[in-house]
């Protein structure tokens, strides 16, 4: 898993697979998910990240 954040553009996408991306739906607004050929979710995409995310630029990771 990738996860990456532009802030020039405000977005964070969280690359889930390398699979190659066949379509894209906003589920809701400024959420945008990328589906695989199988309809297997790609990646995920938040547009106006800082609006919608405390710390767009940090990250916490924990494994359990």
């Amino acid at each position: 898993m990738v996860i990456k954040y532009d802030k020039n553009i405000d977005i964070i996408y969280i690359k889930l697979t390398d699979a190659k991306v066949a379509e894209s739906d906003e589920d809701k607004p400024g959420i945008i998910l990328d589906y695989d050929e199988a309809g297997n979710i790609v990646g995920i995409e938040v547009l106006n990240a800082s609006k919608k995310i405390n710390q767009p630029n940090g990250v916490i990771y924990e494994v359990a």
